[in-house]
């Protein structure tokens, strides 16, 4: 069972040669650990990873896991729509020291049955020396796998949890119903306070890379028994969150990040760094650098 509040969906910084910028991602790592990060999803949808060659991938996990060292669980992302590959992958990326699990996604554009998932998903986990997390995001891959299907695959030996980005009401039934030792987390980050409020395990966040102590005080507060502090945390964060949504993701945290001096802003096709107009729109709202002023 994993105990982390806060993952953080890393960026994948790059150079403006269009290469991965290790410096920077190592200076961003120490800086989100620093601020409340407890783990990490290397080489997903927020690192880019349809940009990225298998080549990358297994470069990038193998220096990420050598760089953390132990200071928090890192989810390497091995998800394709492609079973075979998936399954490639989990196997060498499962076996690079330092890598405690994989992601993999609902298969997107393929469209398969709740059947064909759920094969998909044990192909992968029974090829992986590591334990599998699900990520069940429709809103990207078409597809949606039901609560029915997450919970006979939280029954499997290797699959240990599920990053669930669709509604409260199905974080619910996930934690009523899995078993102990399957741990369920919302990808949703405006999600943070009700999805801990019924019982999930914590956020895998995009917008921890600029609130992590924000992100954490409302976990304390909600441990806490003072609800009243983490709803004014939540309030507080809500539209922060929400705008670096407003343009492809990861532009609008690129653009921030980049703003902060930590990363160069640039992306790769088919997405494109925010204008600078766009950028102070973002700013308007999350106030200077976004940062609390």
């Amino acid at each position: 069972m994993m105990t982390a509040n806060l993952i953080t969906a890393l960026i994948t910084p790059f150079t403006s040669q269009n290469e991965i910028d290790y410096e920077a991602l190592d200076r961003l790592t120490d800086k989100l650990l620093n601020e409340g990060t407890e783990g990490f999803v290397i080489g997903g949808t927020t690192g880019e990873s349809p940009t990225l060659t298998t080549e990358e991938r297994l470069s990038l996990y193998r220096h990420f896991a050598q760089y953390v060292d132990g200071r928090g669980p890192v989810i390497a992302n091995v998800g394709t729509n492609n079973t075979t590959e998936s399954v490639a992958l989990a196997e060498i990326a499962s076996q690079i020291e330092g890598v405690t699990g994989i992601l993999a996604v609902t298969p997107y554009y393929n469209k398969p049955d709740q059947d064909g998932m759920i094969a998909h998903f044990t192909a992968i986990a029974n090829a992986s020396q590591v334990p599998l997390m699900l990520y069940n995001i429709p809103g990207r891959s078409s597809v949606s796998m039901t609560n029915d299907s997450v919970l006979f695959l939280a029954h499997h030996p290797n699959i240990n949890a599920v990053k669930q980005v669709t509604s409260i009401d199905d974080l619910a039934v996930l934690v009523n119903q899995a078993p102990e030792d399957f741990a369920v987390y919302t990808g949703e980050d405006s999600q943070t306070l009700a999805a801990k409020a019924v019982g999930c395990a914590g956020t895998i966040s995009v917008a921890s890379h600029l609130y992590g102590r924000e992100m954490q005080a409302l976990f304390t507060a909600l441990e806490a028994g003072d609800v009243a502090l983490a709803g004014q945390y939540q309030r507080f964060l809500t539209p922060k969150m929400n705008v670096l949504f407003s343009h492809p993701s990861p532009s609008p945290v690129k653009a921030i990040l980049a703003k902060q001096g930590l990363v160069e802003n640039q992306l790769r096709l088919p997405l494109l760094p925010l204008t600078e107009q766009q950028t102070a729109e973002v700013e308007a709202v999350l106030g200077r650098q976004g940062v609390i002023a």
